[in-house]
């Protein structure tokens, strides 16, 4: 294949400087409209520019823009913090318990506000597809604590798959743990990554969920990792994702 025929890397420039490890999305195109960005030379004050970096040079403040290195980090989300770079209404981010970290990183799937465990980030965009494409069927498993206790048939309903407003879930890996006085505590895997998904598959059997921890991704699990702490993946976890 030729130079004339090959497809370019294209990427946007808001993209490109958020991937280079220098900021969010939203702060890239704020510094592109302050004029702090040029493209070969000249400024420029749109961030959706398309630029290829293989043949384009693009510096901010007036410095060459460096590929950063990879970097796999996982951290055990609190309850409380949203995956979000920055809320409106000043709620506490995952961003404030990566500050350390050095290079911006972005989570690879979601948390929602009540759930907390395992949560991986990473300025690599081809690791965090490979990861959330419903077409990898990545295993995701949690613990749940319901509110009201579930018969061996509640569970196998989450077994063989639920009806959910947007389509019957994928068969799931159901253990029941234990059961306390008034609730139950199991644990589910799942294959797809829907909006709040274990939260709708309990409350289609009638009962909410108390309590959701993400325990393991994939091969990876969070160990003994403290709440609220991170670690780096190991060169070995990495691999195992990428196959």
């Amino acid at each position: 294949m030729n130079g004339e025929t090959r497809k370019r890397p294209l990427k946007t420039l808001e993209r490109v400087l958020s991937k280079a490890g220098l900021g969010s999305r939203v702060e890239a195109r704020s510094w592109v409209h302050a004029g702090r960005v040029t493209v070969n030379g000249k400024v420029t004050r749109n961030p959706d520019q398309w630029v290829d970096m293989e043949r384009d040079r693009v510096r901010f403040d007036d410095r060459p823009l460096v590929a950063r290195d990879r970097v796999y980090l996982l951290l055990y989300k609190p309850t409380g913090y949203l995956t979000t770079y920055k809320d409106p209404d000043g709620r506490p981010t995952v961003y404030e318990l990566v500050a350390d970290v050095g290079t911006f990183l972005s989570p690879v799937g979601r948390l929602d506000l009540n759930t907390s465990g395992l949560l991986l980030m990473t300025n690599d965009n081809r690791f965090a597809e490979r990861v959330t494409n419903p077409d990898s069927h990545v295993p995701k498993t949690y613990l749940v604590k319901a509110s009201t206790l579930l018969t061996d048939a509640h569970l196998q309903q989450l077994r063989d798959g639920i009806e959910l407003a947007d389509g019957p879930t994928r068969p799931a890996t159901v253990r029941r743990l234990r059961n306390s006085e008034k609730y139950t505590h199991f644990e589910i895997t799942l294959t797809e990554g829907r909006n709040r998904q274990v939260r709708r598959m309990v409350e289609a059997l009638g009962a909410k969920v108390l309590k959701l921890v993400r325990v393991k991704v994939g091969p990876i699990g969070i160990g003994t990792l403290p709440i609220g702490k991170w670690r780096l993946l190991t060169p070995a976890e990495v691999k195992a994702f990428k196959g």
